[in-house]
């Protein structure tokens, strides 16, 4: 492994990082307990390319305890929490990660985990199945799972050109996933990794957010939430117009350039900020990325009209335009949640892994009668997660009557 565990405290301190998540995330638990009596996953070799991070941990300990054998890396190079790293492997985890690892490293470790020839790799962004087909046709495995809308747009492309040959299941578009994870998840943390690497007020101030999907629609609400106003950039119609409905003000990039005071990136798409959107912003301007990958910031362009950079705070970089104009990025332009904070909270990821834990064990239970291709857990097992979430929450379900159920179920409608 890459990971140093010569310091006992670095591993002490991530196991209570991961006890105190594992008391947050009921319903990854009540899986684990099953998993534990009932060993779905015996025998099978899992390959995971996830965040580094204590909720992770608890979904690796649910597939172990569920009788697989686990290897893990990370699927971006900041988002490694090294003690809870470091509390894995003293648990005899097998990681391959350190925060802050060049891209040779990150590589690397993909290339580690493939190693194990996992009947099973769940990723973060697609980059294990990429580098597996790219690099791995010896590898056959029964599927895979993919956890973020960035993953399985780069997925649905691969499916579209023929080239994944074995079935994935997007736990991404489950519903108990992405309307909440991406929504609530990102929309928090997202502004949380911001104010921690800045100190920023954001009451009073002009929060532009690129891309109105269930992430971006999320970092609009908590920024508005917190006295922002708001402005959005999009390109599709619909969700343009549903911006415009909640309240926000919709424009161009090329307009919004010119008004805002933060600038967050949520769209997986690349240089959604480019040259002349540097040219048009004030002084003082800060930027975050809020996609799965570092190319919405045209960071070369930035550094071509720039003097030079500095580090002003924890993930914080000053660069200074050739006109004395100042332009700050957190987090280099990478993940901001997880590059200056601790990612989405517990509770939220709760439910995103346990529909990672039940793809598995799906997977591994009709794995070989699906098509290759993207897929959807099945919609049982997204309610079976939904009902378990909200019973946490303290909310119950009510229950149709039997005349009730006939009803809905009759074509001959009542007057």
């Amino acid at each position: 492994m890459d990971f140093d565990i010569a310091d006992p405290s670095l591993a002490a301190d991530g196991a209570l990082r991961i006890e105190w998540a594992r008391s947050r995330m009921p319903v990854l638990d009540s899986i684990r307990e099953r998993f534990e009596r009932d060993k779905p996953l015996a025998g099978i070799r899992i390959g995971a390319c996830l965040h580094v991070t204590a909720e992770t941990a608890n979904l690796m300990t649910t597939l172990r305890a569920g009788g697989a054998e686990v290897a893990l890396c990370a699927s971006n190079p900041l988002s490694t929490q090294d003690d809870v790293a470091a509390a894995l492997v003293a648990d005899g985890v097998a990681v391959y990660a350190v925060r802050a690892e060049d891209a040779d490293s990150y590589y690397r470790h993909i290339r580690t985990v493939l190693e194990a020839a996992p009947h099973i790799t769940m990723d973060d962004g697609a980059d294990l199945v990429t580098t597996l087909l790219k690099e791995r046709p010896d590898l056959h495995p029964i599927g895979s799972t993919e956890e973020t809308t960035t993953g399985v747009i780069r997925l649905r492309a691969m499916a579209a050109d023929g080239v994944l040959r074995f079935p994935v299941v997007a736990v991404n578009d489950s519903a108990t996933k992405h309307l909440f994870d991406n929504h609530h998840g990102t929309g928090q943390s997202s502004l949380d990794g911001i104010l921690r690497a800045t100190n920023l007020l954001f009451a009073g101030k002009t929060v532009v957010v690129i891309g109105y999907g269930h992430c971006g629609s999320g970092v609009a609400a908590r920024a508005s939430g917190l006295g922002a106003r708001v402005v959005v950039v999009e390109v599709d119609p619909v969700r343009a117009l549903s911006a415009a409905m909640e309240g926000f003000t919709v424009t161009t990039m090329a307009n919004a350039a010119r008004l805002g005071d933060v600038f967050i990136t949520v769209t997986g798409n690349l240089h959604v900020i480019r040259g002349e959107h540097f040219d048009a912003m004030r002084d003082g301007a800060i930027l975050a990325n809020a996609g799965h990958f570092d190319v919405e910031i045209d960071l070369e362009a930035l550094a071509a009209r720039s003097t030079g950079k500095r580090r002003l705070r924890h993930e914080l970089d000053e660069w200074k335009l050739q006109d004395g104009r100042r332009v700050l990025v957190v987090a280099e332009g990478r993940l901001v949640n997880l590059g200056a904070a601790e990612g989405h909270p517990a509770e939220v990821m709760d439910m995103s892994f346990a529909n990672q834990a039940l793809a598995a064990e799906w997977l591994v239970r009709d794995g070989k009668s699906l098509a290759p291709g993207v897929h959807r857990l099945p919609e049982h097992l997204d309610g079976e997660v939904a009902a378990i979430a909200l019973k946490r929450l303290g909310g119950g379900l009510d229950l149709l009557t039997d005349e009730q159920a006939r009803y809905l179920g009759s074509w001959e409608m009542g007057t």
